[in-house]
C-alpha cells in the first residue's frame, strides 16, 4: 500500500528470511563466517543459537546462498518428525530413494550418497531449523549421522540452530554424546542502537529508497527501546510505522509515529 508513496520497490520490512535483506551487524557476521567455516573445514557438528526473531533462519538462508558449488544441502524447518520422517526428508532433499521405508534403508542409502559425494570431492551440510523442538529420539538419531564417516571426513556436516533452550536440552547427561561433538558454537546477540540505525537503512535502500532518511533520530530511538535489537520486532514496528505514514502523508517518520505503531501493535486502539 505505500510502496509508491514512498518509491520502494517491494517492501522493506517483510519479516521473511530473505537473505538479500541481511545485514551484517559484528554479531550476524560472526555468526554466519562461523556457519561457513564449520561446514568448509567438515567440522561435523555446528551450533546456532539466538533469541526468537534474532535472524538466525535469514543467517542459515545466507549461508546456503553463499556456500560453494561442490557443497550439497539439505534444510529442515519442521522440527516435529519422528526419526523416519527426519531420514527421509533429507534424501527427499538430495533427490534420493530408500530402496525400503524402514531407517536401516534410508540410512544406507544416506550412506552411500555421502561416499559418492566425497569420492566427487563434493561436501555435504544438514541445516536443521528449530532444533530445541525436536523430540529425545530424533536427537539421538541426528547424532548418529554424525557416525557416517571415514577416517580423515566427517561426510555430513550438521547446523542445529535454535533458541537458547537448544543448548540447555544439549547439556542434559543423556545428551552429553552429541554435545561433545559439537565443535563451533555461536550465540546471536541482538542488534545495537547504533547497529539498529544502519539496519533500518540497509532496509530501505535494498528496497530501493533513494531518498534522505525516512525515521528521524527520535524514531529510531523508540524503535529500539520496543525491541531491544531483535530484527524481527524492528521489521514489525518499522512495517506498521510506514504504514501510518502512508496513511497521514508524510515522508518522514518521528518518535510519535513509531509510537502510534508500537500501540497497534501491541493491541491499543
Amino acid at each position: 500500500m505505500y510502496l509508491r508513496f514512498y518509491g520502494f520497490k517491494e517492501a522493506p520490512f517483510n519479516i521473511t528470511p530473505d537473505p538479500r535483506f541481511l545485514f551484517f551487524a559484528q554479531h550476524h557476521r560472526e555468526a554466519f563466517d562461523h556457519l561457513i567455516y564449520g561446514i568448509e573445514n567438515r567440522k561435523g557438528f555446528i551450533e546456532l543459537t539466538g533469541e526468537v526473531g534474532s535472524g538466525k533462519t535469514t543467517i542459515c538462508r545466507a549461508v546456503l546462498a553463499s556456500l560453494a558449488r561442490n557443497v550439497k544441502t539439505s534444510l529442515v524447518l519442521n522440527p516435529w518428525l519422528t526419526e523416519n520422517q527426519l531420514l527421509r526428508a533429507i534424501l527427499h532433499d538430495f533427490g534420493l530413494a530408500a530402496k525400503g521405508r524402514d531407517r536401516l534403508a534410508c540410512l544406507e542409502t544416506l550412506n552411500a550418497f555421502l561416499l559418492e559425494q566425497l569420492r566427487q570431492d563434493n561436501n555435504v551440510a544438514l541445516i536443521i531449523d528449530e532444533a530445541q523442538d525436536l523430540a529425545p529420539a530424533v536427537l539421538e538419531q541426528v547424532r548418529l549421522l554424525s557416525n557416517l564417516e571415514t577416517d580423515q571426513h566427517k561426510l555430513l556436516q550438521i547446523v542445529l540452530c535454535g533458541q537458547p533452550e537448544l543448548s540447555q536440552r544439549l547439556a542434559a547427561p543423556d545428551l552429553r554424546q552429541l554435545r561433545q561433538r559439537i565443535t563451533v558454537r555461536y550465540h546471536l546477540f541482538p542488534l545495537t542502537e547504533a547497529e539498529l540505525k544502519q539496519y533500518i537503512e540497509h532496509r530501505l535502500k535494498t528496497a530501493g529508497w533513494t531518498g534522505d532518511k525516512i525515521f528521524s533520530d527520535e524514531a529510531v530511538r523508540r524503535v529500539y527501546h520496543y525491541s531491544t535489537g531483535i530484527p524481527r520486532l524492528i521489521n514489525a514496528v518499522c512495517d506498521v510505522a510506514l504504514l501510518a505514514g502512508y496513511v497521514a502523508r508524510i515522508r518522514r517518520l518521528d518518535g510519535e509515529c513509531v509510537s502510534k505503531a508500537i500501540q497497534q501493535l501491541e493491541g491499543g486502539s
